[in-house]
């Protein structure tokens, strides 16, 4: 008897697809912004695959819980933003935002932080990030509903004959639907694997104030809040500084090379921590498992792999992430509701984060907890 399961391959396959499909665009922003070389680049691609892999690794294996970690995602949009740092000086910006991280993380005050939010508005919170990412499979409606329509019924029938291989078997039914429409014709392919580029840290003050410190925040804000969220809706309970330390270690090793700052993640951890990566949690961790070493094949093949998930039609992409959170955004809401007296505050709490707005350039998932905590205590007696 093998010690995993198709479930644990799949959901790790598919949580690598969604994490890079999602926001890789955002990467190459960010170097392009930076005026990186094509050799820092992909450096750059390299050391965030394998830094989230093993990260991802570690923290799944010691902790048996699906632990997983992500590259700051609204981090890679603040870069691409521009501040008009050279990149030596943003490399000293993301050492100084790593230290930060291993800080909080060894701290301890994060974790009581977390512990004061209510189940209610963190499931709140956790829904209100799922259902901004699920509602985009009407996207997919729209510019390929025969794809969309396949995958869809294929989920259905799955659903009720085979539950447990639904999304593995909906992967490979949009995957076979692009090859015989010939989706995948003009796909070039390099075949070659990434070497790290080394980059000098220049600590300017202004730069580490202008661009390490506003990383820091929005990576804090806008990404463990909701990973540690995601983690606790489906009943794990990790040690967050222990967490936070490792991403921190990690973003301070690998900063130079284009590791500009790792953190524990939402919404592809999602698809790894709910009941269709196993029914068992006490084996889920194995998924987490399967998505770092996803992570590390992707990181080492560099230009190739990402290249292949490039050419995937976005609609296939937005539905199989769509379905494959489905049970997360349905147990997260179910839970966000159950408790009346914080039902109007959760509901704030969902409708601020769905809508996904910024202020001060922190993102919705701060500024929905701290709406939904005023809306509950103001309602409470």
């Amino acid at each position: 008897m093998l010690p995993f399961k198709l479930s644990h391959v799949v959901a790790g396959f598919i949580a690598v697809l969604v994490g890079y499909t999602s926001s890789v665009a955002i990467i190459f922003q960010a170097i392009d912004r930076l005026g990186a070389t094509e050799a820092q680049a992909n450096s750059w691609m390299l050391v965030l695959g394998v830094g989230m892999g093993l990260s991802t690794l570690l923290l799944s294996v010691t902790s048996r819980m699906p632990v997983l970690t992500a590259w700051s995602t609204p981090g890679a949009a603040l870069i691409a933003l521009g501040t008009g740092a050279t990149l030596p000086e943003a490399t000293g910006a993301f050492l100084f935002c790593a230290v930060l991280l291993i800080v909080t993380g060894l701290g301890g005050w994060f974790d009581r932080l977390a512990r004061l939010v209510p189940d209610s508005l963190a499931n709140a919170m956790l829904a209100g990030i799922l259902f901004s990412f699920g509602i985009k499979i009407f996207d997919g409606i729209s510019s390929n509903p025969v794809l969309v329509g396949i995958m869809v019924a294929t989920y259905l029938a799955m659903r009720r004959y085979a539950p447990r291989y639904a999304i593995a078997v909906v992967f490979l039914a949009g995957l076979t639907h692009v090859a015989v429409t010939g989706g995948f014709a003009d796909a070039a392919l390099p075949l070659s694997l990434a070497r790290p580029s080394f980059v000098m840290p220049e600590f300017q003050p202004a730069v580490l104030i202008g661009l390490g410190l506003p990383l820091y925040l929005v990576t804090m804000s806008s990404q463990n809040m909701p990973g540690v969220a995601t983690l606790r809706a489906d009943g794990f309970e990790p040690r967050i500084g222990r967490a936070i330390t490792v991403t921190g270690v990690f973003s301070l090793l690998l900063a130079p090379f284009g590791g500009y700052a790792f953190n524990l993640a939402a919404i592809t951890a999602a698809i790894c921590t709910g009941p269709d990566a196993d029914e068992d949690p006490r084996t889920r961790w194995k998924a987490g498992v399967f998505t770092g070493i996803f992570y590390v094949i992707v990181g080492l093949m560099g230009a190739a792999v990402i290249g292949l998930f490039l050419v995937l039609p976005q609609a296939l992409v937005l539905t199989i992430a769509a379905l494959a959170l489905l049970g997360s955004i349905g147990n997260s809401l179910s839970a966000a509701l159950t408790d009346k007296t914080d039902r109007e505050a959760a509901l704030v709490t969902f409708m601020a984060t769905a809508s996904g707005f910024g202020l001060m350039g922190i993102g919705a998932p701060f500024w929905a907890l701290l709406f939904g905590l005023i809306v509950r205590f103001a309602l409470r007696r």
